[in-house]
């Protein structure tokens, strides 16, 4: 089996020595309702083809991924130093071939890197994380100006698919009214909107300074045979999505 037919990689102007990489949830050997590509050990599947699934990676990647317990949080964590399991959402480096990691499954993840391609991380983002602060801390633990960030948007739930309260939107709102242009009226109920993570993200980059952002055009809850989506199948896998320099 060809894992690489079956991975994405981002389309940005990195530098050339900084590696990423997405998985889907084909290529791997799980069964039902993790086909096939699980790589968490959390959700249900057994943890042998977990394993084995994660191995697969291993000709692809240049040492084993930092794996983080997320919380949806803004802790950010040293991806060399770090243990895996660590209780963070981000990690980040500064040394080659230490990998950053972040599981998805309509989350988004945010995948960082500096011009001359001295440091990159990466980052769990759903609302929580957003709201809370996630890519905020990322930047600022990258030590480098925002002007020379790039970031990728990697595949996420989009607007249509994603519900939520109307709580939710306040919460961003209050912290910037110009997020109020990411919610939209839900058609049956003035309880719940529709958000878009993408342009929740887009908008904290901006106010950040990082303007050099790419990617945020898949839907994990649209393209189900490409991506786990815990909003469509509640039971389901976690993709995968990585970052290292070489």
């Amino acid at each position: 089996m060809n894992l690489v037919e079956h991975c994405i990689f981002p389309d940005w102007p990195a530098p050339l020595n900084v590696r990423s990489l997405q998985t889907t949830r084909a290529g791997g050997g799980s069964s039902p309702p993790y086909k096939s590509l699980n790589l968490a050990m959390h959700v249900g599947d057994v943890p042998l083809m977990v394993a084995r699934n994660r191995m697969l990676l291993n000709r692809l990647l240049p040492s084993e991924p930092v794996w983080l317990e997320q919380v949806h949080g803004k802790n950010v964590v040293q991806a060399e130093a770090a243990n895996c399991r660590a209780e963070a959402d981000a990690s980040v480096t500064h040394h080659r071939a230490a990998v950053c990691a972040v599981m998805t499954a309509d989350c988004l993840p945010i995948l960082f890197c500096d011009q001359q391609g001295t440091v990159v991380a990466a980052a769990h983002a759903g609302w929580k994380g957003l709201a809370g602060g996630v890519i905020e801390a990322t930047v600022a633990s990258m030590r480098v100006p925002s002007a020379n960030i790039l970031a990728w948007l990697g595949p996420a739930i989009s607007q249509a698919g994603f519900e939520v309260g109307a709580d939710v939107r306040e919460l961003f709102i209050t912290a910037d009214p110009a997020s109020a242009a990411a919610f939209l009226p839900h058609p049956d109920t003035s309880e719940k909107y529709h958000a878009d993570l993408y342009a929740l993200a887009r908008l904290r980059l901006q106010g950040l300074g990082v303007t050099q952002v790419y990617g945020g055009d898949r839907c994990t809850y649209c393209e189900n045979d490409v991506f786990f989506s815990y909003r469509r199948d509640g039971i389901t896998g976690r993709m995968a999505t990585f970052i290292w320099l070489e």
